[in-house]
């Protein structure tokens, strides 16, 4: 059996039972268990699984951040075509919080031809793609520098909080539902998020669709905070009435 197809049916086995032992898959798949702890680890990496002491569980979207690299590759045609839409609402003379979500990094490419632009961000990414671009002053907030390639932390929280202010806010988040309204499964992008809205005047909300009815474990904002909610799909009639009943504006692209 080749290394492929085992893997398949260890995610297959996962799947199904909710765990899986290095011990009865070495015996069910014929192989050593050090081959079985090479492919976990190997799917670990893959962001597949999480391993565990003998063996490996689901990984839980409720609470598990995917890493930079992942959500750099994930559903990036609709990401720039969100980022393309919400560039069309910044215009000379706005200062604007671009937040650490790889949505508003692609929005930082398509801002680079505007003038007379602030940007303040805690991501080092828009950071590295706005700094010297003619017409486009960029701001970091500092702070210690975290794993999504962002600055985060106290210094971070108080330097917004205490000196930057913004006519206007784009931003992302794990996920949204009609009961809990805007989550994070990041609790320090969800301080940094917070003190962006606190001290922003409109807030843009971008979201696409695999954000819909996805849970994570940190409320960011209730439905009253964004001013402007920017989608590629349709929404069902409870999350629409939720957003009309906020006068947030609905954007499709």
């Amino acid at each position: 059996m080749f290394a492929l197809e085992r893997q398949k049916k260890i995610l297959d086995t996962l799947s199904r039972d909710g765990s899986v032992f290095v011990s009865k898959l070495s015996s069910e798949l014929g192989v050593t268990e050090e081959t079985i702890r090479r492919d976990l680890e190997k799917l670990e990496k893959q962001e597949s699984l999480r391993r565990t002491h003998g063996g490996a569980v689901p990984i839980d979207e409720t609470t598990y951040e995917l890493s930079l690299e992942k959500r750099k590759s994930t559903n990036v045609d609709t990401k720039k075509r969100l980022a393309k839409k919400a560039a069309e609402y910044v215009v000379s003379g706005d200062t604007i919080f671009l937040d650490a979500s790889t949505t508003t990094f692609f929005m930082a490419k398509e801002i680079k031809h505007k003038k007379n632009v602030t940007v303040i961000t805690n991501s080092i990414r828009v950071l590295s793609e706005l700094a010297g671009v003619d017409g486009i002053k960029v701001i970091a907030v500092g702070g210690v520098a975290g794993k999504n390639q962002s600055f985060v932390g106290y210094h971070a929280e108080k330097s917004i909080e205490d000196n930057y202010f913004a006519n206007k806010m784009f931003f992302s988040s794990k996920g949204v539902t009609p009961e809990a309204g805007i989550l994070e499964s990041n609790e320090e992008e969800c301080g940094i998020k917070q003190k962006m809205i606190g001290n922003s005047n409109k807030r843009y909300y971008l979201c696409d669709k695999t954000k819909i009815g996805r849970v994570g474990f940190v409320k960011l904002a209730d439905f009253a905070t964004v001013n402007a909610f920017i989608t590629d799909t349709e929404l069902d009639e409870i999350l629409e009435a939720k957003l009309v009943e906020s006068d947030a504006e609905v954007i499709k692209i």
